[in-house]
């Protein structure tokens, strides 16, 4: 009998996204002969039962767009608004799954997919997740798809912001995506020649921030690159966040955390505006002037690099390999220059951030760079 499979796409859009429906979609039918559907709009079309068939000629020609043909939300299949409430529609998402006889589920994703995935998996379903995200941190891959291709954009800007602050003798400062890995900022900032590169795993004193941008221009250097993750925090915003954590880790009663989890969201929602503050005062403390960019959604568009399209096409045909095999319950991860499975388990709820001795650190210190501790 030949297999149905199912496959969405969660989270936020990523370049490569198009390249894994595709890898899975042709793989699945063309060597295996099964029969893939898509549900649009992630978690979502699986609960409302909206789908699109992926046979060949749904799949052509996706493979250099970017953004995903199936479309995207950020719902969770346990939480999901409907009418004005948020209703648990697990049982919906297992009905559904049996009504189209699939034989699994592809989901690509970042974090918050594989914990849902995950959810899935333990109700019953045979689940595959593929790791995509422009941040890089899902856990127990080497990479995610998207990276690369943000990675390039992000350096990009840089390129192009040394330029204007030359010419104007000014303090750039460049956010990049990131609420709690620093690998885009790191790797762009390394790549485009920053001077000062601040990301959520170090949180810095904005005080040697300036110090480091007064001593280039004491030495006869007119301008002065900064580019920040949206994620990073003042040594002070760290240490506050931190206590709240572990107040809430203490606290004794399901009220009790629930109080402390709405002082932590909107402390986060504080900091939303923080790379604007951490400008307007490396301004005061230099008297130089400071103009900021966000690099923002342009982060996440256009056309997908090379290294992108060749990640996900390879992890994609695993998938169909592995559901082939039917080996189900895993993340196909990438392992150098081949594929390799890892249970859910090991994923869900875990975040892969820079590890402080990692080699683009020890090569921004080597060279100079200012990472604001």
């Amino acid at each position: 009998m030949a297999k149905h499979i199912g496959i969405l796409t969660a989270g936020g859009d990523s370049p490569g996204l198009n390249a894994a429906i595709r890898a899975v979609g042709k793989a699945a039918e063309r060597s295996f002969a099964m029969n893939v559907i898509g549900f649009r709009d992630g978690f979502r079309g699986l609960v409302e039962n909206r789908t699109v068939r992926l046979n060949g000629s749904a799949l052509s020609g996706i493979l250099t767009i970017g953004g995903t043909i199936l479309g995207t939300s950020r719902d969770k299949p346990h939480r999901m608004p409907m009418g004005g409430r948020e209703l648990d529609m697990t049982e919906v998402i297992i009905a559904n799954y049996h009504k189209h006889n699939l034989d699994a589920l592809v989901c690509l994703g970042g974090g918050g997919t594989m914990k849902n995935a995950y959810h899935l998996m333990q109700h019953g379903l045979n689940i595959i997740t593929l790791p995509k995200t422009i941040d890089n941190d899902v856990a127990m891959t080497d990479v995610t798809f998207g990276f690369d291709t943000a990675l390039g954009i992000a350096t990009e800007a840089v390129d192009r912001l040394h330029s204007t602050a030359h010419s104007h003798h000014r303090i750039i400062v460049l956010e990049v995506m990131g609420h709690n890995a620093g690998w885009l900022a790191l790797g762009a900032g390394l790549a485009g020649g920053a001077d000062v590169i601040l990301i959520p795993e170090i949180p810095y004193d904005v005080h040697s921030v300036a110090d480091a941008i007064l001593k280039r221009s004491q030495g006869g250097k007119g301008f002065s690159i900064v580019v920040v993750s949206e994620g990073a925090l003042s040594t002070e915003a760290a240490a506050h966040l931190a206590e709240l954590e572990a107040a809430r880790a203490a606290a004794e009663s399901k009220k009790e955390r629930k109080a402390i989890k709405a002082q932590i969201e909107a402390f986060r929602l504080e900091q939303l505006n923080n790379t604007m503050r951490l400008t307007r005062q490396l301004e005061e403390l230099t008297r130089l002037e400071s103009r900021l960019t966000i690099l923002g959604h342009l982060q996440r568009g256009g056309t997908p690099s090379a290294v992108d399209r060749l990640l996900a096409t390879r992890l994609g045909t695993a998938a169909a390999e592995l559901i082939e095999q039917e080996v189900y319950g895993v993340m196909v991860a990438a392992r150098g220059e081949g594929a390799e499975p890892v249970p859910l388990e090991q994923v869900a709820g875990k975040r892969r951030v820079v590890p402080l001795d990692h080699p683009w650190i020890r090569s921004a210190r080597l060279i100079g760079v200012n990472l604001g501790d």
